[in-house]
This record gives C-alpha cells, sequence and structure tokens, in this order.
C-alpha cells in the first residue's frame, strides 16, 4: 500500500471540519489523510484525486461533480473485508472516519488506466442507444456468450461473499407532521409546528441539519446563517414533541402519508458497526413512518450545462464548489472557468476568489446580466464573458482548458469566434430544479413553471412542498414559505398555532436567468463531441436526438431506449435536461413532453436495512406444535411445511442400530393400516367462520355446495382461483347452523385467509359473515388404524358406534377429561378420529392416549408416512399433485363441482372455457411401475415413445411416488395428457443416467377401492 500522500487542495482555513484530528483512509489501494467532518468526496478532492470512476458504458475517466446525493459518478465500493462490502455508495455521502476502504466501482486493471477505456475511445460512435438490441440478437445461439461479457462491462460495484456481520432493525413510527429536508424551510416549518404542540419529526439526508445554510455566504440578523442553525437545532433537540433524525433519507413515499426513512445510524463510524457493552450497534434502522401531515423540504438540485466534453474531471457544478470551499475548506483545483446562466453560479466564482484562487472568468449565457452578485464579481475584477457559454472541455483525465464562444440560444449555433481558456476546473450552472422524486412516487405529476424553469411537485392531501423544494430560492421568502407550512400542518392536526419571529434575511437583487439547457457546438449534435445528459449512465444528447429520429416521441420510451435516468441516479441531474433536449428535437414544449415516473428508493438502500431484523434465525418464524418437545425426546427428524416444524419420521434403534428413513416409514405405515397409529396434525390451518351468511360464503368459495350441511356433518372441499386452478382443499364441519370450521393446507393457512378476506371486503361486502384464524387455538391428534375405535373408547364419554357416529360427522364430548371435537374424516382411508382439544392440554391428552395405547401397538408416525397412506388412496395434496395449471376435473373430482349452483362461484367460469375442457390436458393417474421394486423419481417426465428422436415430446410427470409397505411395490401419481383415457395404457420415464422404466397407467386408488376400511 502506498503512503499517505498531502493535502494538496485543502485550504488553510476555513470549513467545518475538525483540523485538530486527521484521519486516515484508503483510496484504490493508496493512503490519504482528512479530517473529521470531511465526506469522503470532499477528502479526495482535498487530496488531488481526480479520477474516482470510469464511466458506465464508454469507460471515460470521471470526477467528482456535486456535493450531495445528486452526485453521478464518485459511486465506490465500501469495505477493508469482504464481509464488509458495501456497493454503490456515493462518497459526497459517505462521511469520513479513520481506516475507510473505498474503491472504485469501475476499470480494470485500475481506474487510472482503464483497458475499457480504450475500447470507449475507438468504438464510442459505434454504440449509440439501442446498440445492443441491434447488434447482439442475432444469432440467437450466441446471446448467452454475448451476455456473458456485457454483464461483467457493465455494473456499479460489486456483492459481498461473505455474511454480513452487522445488525439492522425497523421502527415503526407515528407523527402527527414530518418535515423533509433540515434545510432553511424545513427547519423553518418543524420550529412553527413544534412551537404550536404537534409531534414533529425531521429527517435529513446529510451528517449535519442545515442543507445549504451551512455552506452559505448569506447571513440572518447579520449573522452568518449557519448561526442560526445551531440556534434552531437546540431548541427543537430540546423539545420532547420532536424527533431529529441526520443522516435519515425519505427513500419512499407512498400512500395515505406513509413514509420509510433509511436512517444511516453507524455507517460514518466503521466499516461495521461498534460494539458496546458486549453488544453489536445497529448499522442501519428503516423507519416506517405513518405521518398526519409530510411537509416537503427538500431543496433544489443545480443542473449542469450540457457542453462538450463535461465529463472531463474538473467540471463540477457551481454550487459543489461553493460547498466545498465553505463547508469542507477545499479548492477542487486552481484556475477556475465559471459557465452560468443565472446569478447563483456567481456564487462560486466569488467563493473561489476569496480562497486565494484564479478566477479566469466568468461566462455568462445573458447579454446583460445584473444583481447583486454579478456587481460584487465586477467590482472584484473578475472577467465577465456575456452572451456566451463554455462550448467544449478540453483535457482526458482532467479539465486543462475551456473553449468559449458567442451563442445564440433561441437558434441554437455557435455565433461568434472560439476563444481557449487555460484552467483545470470549469464549474456551471443551468439553474435549479426542484426535487420532486418524493412528491412524485404518490403518482401526483409535477408541474412546470417557467418563472423557475422547472417542475414543482404535484400534491395529495395531507403534504405541502415549500422553499426550494416549491421554486422558492431567495432565502427570506424560503424562511416564510417553511413558517407557513409548519403552522398548517399544525393547525390541520387540531394544534393551536404559535407565531414564529422570522430573523432578517438580506433581500438581494438578481437578474432573470435564460434558458439554458443544452449548449451548442460548432460541430451539429451528432457529429460533435460527446455532450453528456446522464453521467451515471452515459446518455449523450446525440443519444436523445438519435432516439427522436428513430421514432421515440414519449419521454418514458426515450428514457428507456437511451438509459436516462436509471440505476442510483433516478434522473437527479440529467433528466431536465434531457427532457428540454428531447422537447426541442421534436419542436413540442418541456411541459408537453412532460417528466418520467420517478420510483422509490430516492437513494440506495442497503438489504440490511430493508430486512431488517428478518434474518439469520429470524428470517422466518419457526413454529411448533404444543407437542413438539414430545417428538424432539422421541428422535423424530422433521421437515419443514410452511413456517411449521413437524415431524416427518421416528427413527428407532432396531439391533443397536438406527433406522433408515425407508425402514422407518415402512413400519409406520404398517401398524396404521395393520393397528393404529398416531399424527400430530395440529398444524392444519383452522378458520373460524361465523354469521348469517356463511353457508352462501362458503358455496361462493369452494366449488361444491354448503347448503344442505347439517350441524354435525364434516365436508370436503376445492377451492379455486378464478383462473378455474385448485389452489387449496379441505374439510369444513358444520359447528352450529351460521358457524362452521374450515381446515387447510398447512402451508396455505395464511394466504387462504387473505384470499377469504380479500373476496369477502372487495366483491361481496354485502355478505354478513367473518373470519378467525384458530389455528394456534386447537391441537389435533389423529389416530387411525383398525384398533382406533378400541383405543379412543377407553378415554372418551363419546358413543363411538359406527352407525351413530358416522364417517364425516363430529362430536363434542371429552378426551382423558378434556373437552374436546372429534371429527370422524380420514387422510388414510382407515378408521380415523381427528380430536382436537385446546391447544395447553393437549400433551395430558397424548400422553394419555399413548398410556393406554400400548396394547394396541399405537405408534407415532410423521409426514412422510402420511404420504404414503394417502397416496395408494388417490388422496391429493395441494401443491404435489397440483401446480397452479390443474382444475377439479383434470384431477377427477368432478363430484366435487357444483355446476347446478344457485349462483356463481370462483372459478365457474373459468372452467367453461375450451382451454379447460380441451381432451389432452394433463389429468391425474396412478403408475404402477412395471418392476415393483423400482421408485419412481419424483418429477421424472413421461414419454409415449422412449426411442423418439431428442427432444421426445413430453406428455406428464411423476407428482407423488414412494414404497407402499402393504403392496409390497412401487407406486406414483401422475398427470398425464389425456390420462384418464389411458388407462391400462403403458409410458416410459428416460432418467438422466440412461434408464428407461416403463409403468402401466391405473386408478389412483392402489388400496380398498371400495374405501371399506375408513367405514368400519
Amino acid at each position: 500500500m502506498s503512503q499517505s500522500k498531502q493535502q494538496v487542495y485543502r485550504l488553510n482555513t476555513g470549513g467545518r471540519i475538525d483540523r485538530s484530528r486527521t484521519l486516515s483512509f484508503t483510496f484504490n489501494g493508496q493512503r490519504y489523510q482528512g479530517h473529521p467532518g470531511d465526506t469522503l468526496a470532499s477528502a479526495l478532492l482535498a487530496n488531488g484525486v481526480d479520477i474516482v470512476n470510469r464511466s458506465f458504458k464508454y469507460s471515460r475517466p470521471r470526477g467528482i461533480v456535486a456535493a450531495g446525493a445528486e452526485e453521478p459518478n464518485a459511486i465506490v465500493q465500501l469495505g477493508s473485508s469482504e464481509a464488509a462490502q458495501v456497493p454503490n455508495v456515493r462518497a459526497t455521502q459517505q462521511a469520513l472516519y479513520d481506516g475507510l476502504t473505498a474503491s472504485s466501482t469501475n476499470g480494470w486493471p485500475n481506474v487510472q488506466r482503464d483497458l475499457m477505456g480504450l475500447f470507449g475511445k475507438l468504438g464510442g460512435q459505434f454504440m449509440p442507444p439501442g446498440f445492443y438490441y441491434k447488434t447482439f440478437m442475432a444469432p440467437a445461439s450466441m446471446w448467452l456468450t454475448y451476455e456473458k461479457y456485457i454483464r461483467k462491462a457493465a455494473g456499479l460495484g460489486r456483492s459481498p461473499m461473505e455474511a454480513d456481520p452487522d445488525n439492522y432493525d425497523h421502527f415503526n413510527q407515528h407523527c402527527d407532521v414530518l418535515v423533509v429536508g433540515a434545510g432553511a424551510a424545513g427547519l423553518a416549518a418543524a420550529l412553527a409546528a413544534a412551537r404550536s404542540g404537534a409531534r414533529v419529526m425531521v429527517a435529513d439526508e446529510q451528517e449535519e441539519m442545515g442543507g445549504s445554510l451551512l455552506a452559505s455566504r448569506e447571513t440572518l440578523e447579520g449573522k452568518p446563517a449557519d448561526q442560526w442553525v445551531a440556534r434552531v437545532l437546540d431548541e427543537l433537540a430540546s423539545c420532547e414533541n420532536v424527533t431529529l433524525l441526520p443522516r435519515t433519507t425519505a427513500n419512499g413515499y407512498h400512500d395515505h402519508n406513509f413514509v420509510t426513512l433509511h436512517e444511516r445510524r453507524t455507517e460514518h463510524l466503521g466499516d461495521t458497526a461498534p460494539v458496546e457493552n458486549g453488544h453489536r450497534q445497529v448499522r442501519a434502522r428503516l423507519h416506517r413512518v405513518r405521518a398526519g401531515q409530510v411537509i416537503l423540504s427538500t431543496g433544489a438540485h443545480e443542473r449542469p450545462l450540457v457542453y462538450a466534453g463535461n465529463d472531463v474531471p474538473g467540471n463540477l457544478l457551481a454550487g459543489a464548489v461553493s460547498t466545498y470551499i465553505r463547508r469542507y475548506g477545499v479548492a477542487p483545483g486552481r484556475k477556475l472557468v465559471l459557465s452560468t446562466s443565472n446569478d447563483y453560479g456567481y456564487r462560486a466564482a466569488l467563493d473561489w476568489k476569496e480562497a486565494g484562487c484564479e478566477v479566469v472568468a466568468i461566462v455568462d449565457a445573458r447579454e446583460a446580466p445584473v444583481g447583486d452578485w454579478v456587481d460584487t464579481a465586477r467590482a472584484q475584477g473578475i472577467k465577465i464573458i456575456t452572451g456566451s457559454a463554455v462550448i467544449e472541455a478540453k483535457g482526458s483525465n482532467r479539465v486543462t482548458a475551456a473553449r468559449v464562444a458567442k451563442i445564440d440560444i433561441d437558434a441554437f449555433k455557435v455565433t461568434g469566434p472560439v476563444q481557449e481558456l487555460a484552467c483545470d476546473t470549469i464549474a456551471s450552472s443551468g439553474g435549479y430544479s426542484p426535487v420532486i422524486h418524493l412528491a412524485s412516487h404518490t403518482g401526483a405529476r409535477p408541474t412546470w413553471r417557467d418563472d423557475i424553469l422547472g417542475f414543482v411537485p404535484g400534491l395529495v392531501k395531507g403534504v405541502q412542498a415549500c422553499g426550494g423544494a416549491n421554486g422558492c430560492y431567495a432565502l427570506g421568502d424560503v424562511l416564510a414559505e417553511g413558517v407557513e407550512a409548519g403552522i398548517k400542518a399544525a393547525a390541520a392536526m387540531g394544534h393551536a398555532v404559535q407565531t414564529v419571529t422570522l430573523p432578517s434575511a438580506e433581500r438581494l437583487q438578481q437578474g432573470p436567468a435564460v434558458a439554458l439547457f443544452q449548449v451548442p457546438h460548432e460541430e451539429p449534435t451528432l457529429r460533435g463531441p460527446k455532450q453528456f445528459v446522464d453521467l451515471q449512465n452515459d446518455v449523450t444528447a446525440a443519444g436523445i436526438e438519435l432516439a427522436t429520429r428513430e421514432g421515440f416521441e414519449s419521454i418514458e420510451h426515450i428514457k428507456r431506449y437511451t438509459a436516462m435516468g436509471f440505476g442510483t441516479d433516478q434522473g437527479k441531474l440529467g433528466n431536465i435536461n434531457g427532457m428540454a433536449i428531447a422537447a426541442r428535437c421534436l419542436n413540442r414544449s418541456i411541459p408537453e413532453v412532460g417528466t418520467t415516473v420517478f420510483r422509490p428508493n430516492y437513494t440506495p438502500v442497503t438489504f440490511g436495512a430493508i430486512v431488517g431484523r428478518h434474518c439469520r434465525d429470524l428470517f422466518d418464524p419457526e413454529r411448533y406444535t404444543a407437542l413438539h418437545q414430545w417428538h424432539v425426546e422421541r428422535g423424530a427428524e422433521f421437515e419443514d411445511v410452511g413456517q411449521w416444524k413437524r415431524p416427518w419420521y421416528y427413527p428407532q434403534k432396531v439391533n443397536g442400530k438406527t433406522e433408515t428413513m425407508h425402514e422407518a416409514v415402512a413400519r409406520e405405515c404398517l401398524a396404521v393400516r395393520e393397528k393404529v397409529g398416531i399424527l400430530d396434525a395440529s398444524t392444519l390451518g383452522k378458520i373460524d367462520i361465523q354469521g348469517p351468511d356463511a353457508r352462501e360464503f362458503l358455496a361462493r368459495i369452494y366449488t361444491n355446495k354448503w347448503e344442505k350441511l347439517a350441524v354435525g356433518k364434516c365436508r370436503y372441499g376445492l377451492m379455486c382461483k378464478d383462473d378455474g386452478m385448485v389452489t387449496d382443499d379441505g374439510v369444513t364441519s358444520c359447528l352450529a347452523e351460521n358457524h362452521f370450521l374450515m381446515t387447510t393446507t398447512t402451508g396455505g393457512a395464511a394466504a387462504i385467509l387473505e384470499w377469504l378476506e380479500l373476496w369477502h371486503q372487495t366483491e361481496w361486502p354485502e355478505l354478513d359473515v367473518y373470519f378467525s384464524s384458530v389455528t394456534d387455538h386447537w391441537a389435533t391428534m389423529t389416530i387411525t388404524g383398525p384398533e382406533a375405535r378400541k383405543l379412543l373408547a377407553e378415554i372418551s364419554d363419546l358413543d363411538l358406534d359406527r352407525d351413530s357416529f358416522k364417517f364425516m360427522d363430529w362430536r363434542s364430548g371429552k378426551v382423558a377429561g378434556v373437552p374436546a371435537r372429534v371429527f370422524r374424516i380420514s387422510f388414510t382411508g382407515e378408521l380415523t378420529f381427528e380430536i382436537n382439544v385446546q391447544a395447553n392440554y393437549a400433551m395430558h391428552v397424548w400422553q394419555t392416549l399413548f398410556k393406554h395405547g400400548e396394547k394396541y401397538g399405537l405408534t407415532p408416525y410423521g409426514t412422510e408416512t402420511m404420504h404414503v397412506l394417502r397416496a395408494e388412496k388417490g388422496f391429493i395434496i395441494v401443491g404435489q399433485e397440483t401446480d397452479g395449471s390443474v382444475t377439479p376435473e383434470d384431477l377427477g373430482m368432478q363430484w366435487c363441482v357444483g355446476y347446478d349452483k344457485p349462483y356463481s362461484w370462483i372459478g365457474k367460469r373459468a372452467l367453461t372455457r375450451s382451454d379447460t375442457k380441451r381432451e389432452n390436458r394433463k389429468q391425474l393417474v396412478g403408475l404402477r411401475p412395471k418392476d415393483p421394486k423400482v421408485i419412481l423419481e419424483e418429477g421424472a417426465q413421461i414419454v409415449l415413445d422412449p426411442k423418439h428422436a431428442i427432444p421426445m415430446p413430453m406428455v406428464g410427470h411423476v407428482t407423488s411416488s414412494y414404497y407402499s409397505p402393504i403392496l409390497d411395490s412401487g407406486f406414483a401419481l401422475a398427470v398425464v395428457k389425456g390420462g384418464h383415457q389411458k388407462l391400462g395404457e403403458t409410458v416410459y420415464l428416460p432418467m438422466a443416467d440412461g434408464q428407461t422404466h416403463e409403468a402401466e397407467i391405473v386408478s389412483t386408488i392402489f388400496y380398498d377401492p371400495k374405501g371399506e376400511r375408513q367405514h368400519v
């Protein structure tokens, strides 16, 4: 690693940095120094680092342009270790800390000498917009090869290859007033709302609150503006009703004033969050805020001028130059040329001169600029060239000169001779664009204002914009707008208004700005040097003009064709210029062309902040039944079903050896078929449904009828989506005339409850019916097998006679002295009783069953055995026999569809479509391997002719396959095209190892086809 270098561009005085301390950091393997209060960007500029990255498409050298969130070039990779890697961090927003390690995201072998830059320089003219689409579409077989190299050349940064060591969290918060942005307007609004008693939250993305006032030339009450900032922040910090959130970006604005805030809590302290009292602190926090009123005081971004070579390092925004000088004590060069179309740009030249550096010239596009700052520049002897602009920046790795000429903005042409001014820095200002991104997230369309040459936010109920975000830039007016917004917001929330005395601000005289979005060049746009509009995505003015020539007229289409406003930039600097260029080419006005749609996130948010604590062990909750500990103690192996841990099988030791799964499942299956088994079925979804219209609702949700289901009876039902495809199944029982208990699949319980609520609330709100999840309330123990009745009779007061307690009945009574609901339903085809008790009593009932069941050979079995037993009977499992493309009729379950119900039900219309009536649809069948020892692979493809040339026509696949100990053979369920008409035919299953298995299509019921055993 190279030794540290001197901060050659650090001023001797000034700035808000702490010069008493020195911080060491590394960039691209080179060690540098900075100070507390620096950003990585200001420290790089102080150390004379010109090239911070290579551009996205052409690999051109790029330097720092801005000083805030709008920075398009200085996108860096952070992290001194693999686990600490963070991509796509803006150097302008990353606070400097000791030991910071950063690198450029592009450039090979390094950012100074990038080989891809040669391709960009030599072949750039052959890579216009749409280049990839036009060039790499043929031959189609080569696309995967093309894609590999295109992706390798593209991208910004990389993901870490090791686990993130940090913690993140989420806060859900409410407030009366949320103020986004803590510049002059935001602080004034927060102060007014806070004094009125409103609960106020203030979020600002910078390390310090104060916005542009932290680097302002202007004064308040005759004193530096940052003193007023300090007083206001002290007052707000002392208010119990105010929450201040620096380093916090409002990254998304959603419906009903729901705003997400990304707070970078410890990212300014190190690669990873510090450890305090043995606990690692939170690195970032996502606040999910529901605000009564929102005040957008997000300010405005300065627009750069679009001229040839405007991407060469040393081209900066005028406002950024002032910020680096006044806030960070850094002059990013020695000789400045300023190109501006407005008075605000003059501040950069004045600050530059005050810093002791040379202002070569101010180049003003206006013919006769007037105003206080213009007068000050003249009084200081600064050369002002009017009616002109910088038409081209010269230089490769750093600006060496500015080419200046007279221009005619309306005619879009150069009208005078070109003079070349030697310089190392060019600052430009094309005016300001209000930050409308957040307001646009709500879908509100912005409005163009000719007086400010920018769009202002379209507003929805409960939101106000003030200050720069509203197109107001004079400091006194900004403060007044802020106070007014704060008072209105507090009043809207019912608080008494308190007056706020505004500090006096100097009223500066300013001349009107001129609309200059693209500077003309001697050469036509399509033939001249590149003029960059979107620096992050390498979008040029020529690219936009070409897009319009190729027929793209919608700004959204132009955006997608050229990539303008894509990526992490979101069009912060380039979009207005790009729209103006498109408008000129299309001979339209800017408001006619309109804006692109801005979407969350405003700036990148780490996955850690989005995930919060929902990772590692908390990524998905593990749910346990009330009997879980018993299963653990008996050595059960578990499988995940939804969020539940379900016993998979119970291996036992036999002759000193632990059973394999195959052996354990075979033993459990035979125990159920020959004696009695017990299953913990508590995980089945259970939804309590009540209300006068419950029956009708069930009939609309299920495919079959429910009007005549009597109290004490149960019925199996299928549920379809509105496309007619099976989505769930289960048994619903009638507990009382208007009271039902629905069971669902374990994994589908939450989704089905949401499905019921969706249809009730949006489609059938007139139905008087209510739903409650009771899955966790009831523990379910299924005893099944020939001895089940004898066992239950010993511990129950129920009449279990087959004629008084029939199949598909339910009864209430006591089991082991505990109130219970007992259902006589079966998923095994055997005599079965499902015992439901309040979950807290489950262990007592379970242990009592085993105490009495020993003499009957009571055997616990898991989900694998359950699968074998149900498949032997041809019972489906939704999600295994179905895949979202299977109808009830495909399953051979026409008996479960009530086409003659008096009203429509979900999926009915879809089931009448010609496609769902096709004879060659995949239909559920059984498969019996010709070799009984073969167990077919689940998912194996089925063909009719194994000798057919590859690719073979596939007619279906295996959905379930097992070994049956009662049949002593393998068997399977499958879906086969036209399968219901192919019983008895032979099909083939080619395997990856070269084998081909033969199987006969048979009925789906392999055991007890008449169903006699479950009716005993």
